[in-house]
């Protein structure tokens, strides 16, 4: 599923090029997308979240409870010489230590197209490493190192539905090549979107102020416990550089994600077809329609197409903001209640392709339901 554009910004992938794993998007800057992506910048209120812990630590404490789970990357493989051929390119980016096995977190921007991996210890050990998995939806990615278990030092996963804005953050990684560089920052705001290298929509992310650069990418960002709540993945800059507006993917789908990468070596997504845009309660009676989330857009193909759902026909602004009309609302996924986006996007996430589920919409003022079996997430 994939959710509307609603500004354009120049997202930049914190990964330090060489030579450039990635699409250039101006003098030293690497961009993770080619055509640069989107941040969608609405906030999106979530019920029921639970507080967070009243154990904090100071910064050194957490450096030095962490450290040494974090590791640097250096990712070569071959892209296209502008002139034919290929040529050999380095990337480096960051990562950390998942468990005792060697396994190893980072993003799936940091090694795409690598043919070989290295990972740069606390210690300055250096030892080879190879792919285990990657997900593109989810940007995330886990490497096996072979290095001695006196180097493995695993970091623990914390909760990140605990998260509350202003909550003290701490990000470790290798910015520019600096290995084992410590900023720290605040949770500038939660349930931020992100666009995934294959465009689909990264949910629950969280905003931070802390430094974040080329070369943190999948470095991690720790609570107030030293805890990953995060996996630093982007920046929004106009000019490439820390403007303290960094993006991390949340730890809970690091849980959701990478055991199943461990597993599988791959993670297969349900897929419904549809782009969305939450119709909030007191938007919903301005424009005289149902509360919910409006489909936007349709996708030729797709379950959503099959089941015929209708797309938006028109727009209307309310209190200077645009919102669709004439589109099928969502009110209701397999018995469950739709009132944001993040919400019909966790239902989807949690059913498997081939799942048969009833939809409940309104069109036209009239309530409908309609069985659709998922399909799987185009790659």
């Amino acid at each position: 599923m994939q959710l509307p554009r609603t500004r354009a910004a120049a997202i930049v992938a914190a990964l330090l090029a060489t030579a450039g794993i990635g699409a250039a998007a101006g003098a030293g800057t690497y961009a993770l997308f080619a055509d640069k992506g989107t941040t969608v910048v609405r906030q999106v209120t979530v019920q029921g979240s639970q507080p967070a812990s009243e154990t904090k630590l100071s910064i050194p404490s957490i450096y030095d409870l962490a450290y040494k789970g974090v590791v640097e990357l250096t990712a070569t493989g071959a892209t296209p010489a502008p002139f034919g051929g290929q040529e050999q390119q380095q990337a480096q980016g960051s990562g950390w230590v998942y468990d005792s096995d060697g396994h190893i977190v980072t993003n799936q921007h940091v090694v795409a197209n690598a043919n070989s991996l290295s990972v740069h210890f606390w210690n300055g050990a250096t030892y080879p490493a190879t792919v285990v998995g990657t997900d593109r939806s989810t940007d995330l990615a886990v490497i096996k190192v072979d290095a001695p278990s006196s180097l493995l030092y695993p970091l623990k996963v914390g909760n990140s539905e605990a998260l509350e804005v202003g909550d003290g953050v701490v990000a470790i990684g290798s910015p520019f090549g600096l290995e084992g560089t410590v900023t720290s920052g605040i949770v500038s705001a939660l349930h931020r979107e992100m666009k995934a290298p294959n465009n689909f929509t990264i949910t629950d992310s969280i905003q931070t102020d802390a430094a974040i650069n080329h070369g943190n990418s999948g470095g991690p960002l720790l609570n107030a416990e030293g805890k990953v709540i995060g996996v630093n993945a982007q920046i929004e800059s106009d000019s490439g550089g820390n403007d303290g507006v960094g993006f991390a993917i949340p730890s809970n789908t690091v849980a959701s994600i990478v055991p199943r990468l461990i597993s599988n070596g791959k993670v297969v997504h349900a897929y419904l077809g549809v782009q969305i845009e939450p119709i909030p309660q007191g938007v919903a009676q301005q424009l005289k329609m149902a509360p919910g989330v409006e489909v936007t857009d349709v996708r030729a193909g797709t379950p959503a197409d099959s089941a015929g759902l209708h797309a938006q026909s028109g727009s209307r602004t309310v209190e200077g903001e645009s919102y669709p009309t004439g589109g099928d609302v969502i009110t209701s996924f397999d018995g469950k209640q739709i009132t944001t986006a993040q919400q019909l996007q966790d239902a989807v996430d949690a059913k498997q392709p081939g799942d048969t589920v009833t939809i409940t919409y309104v069109r036209g003022g009239k309530r409908r339901t309609v069985n659709v079996t998922l399909a799987s997430r185009p790659s």
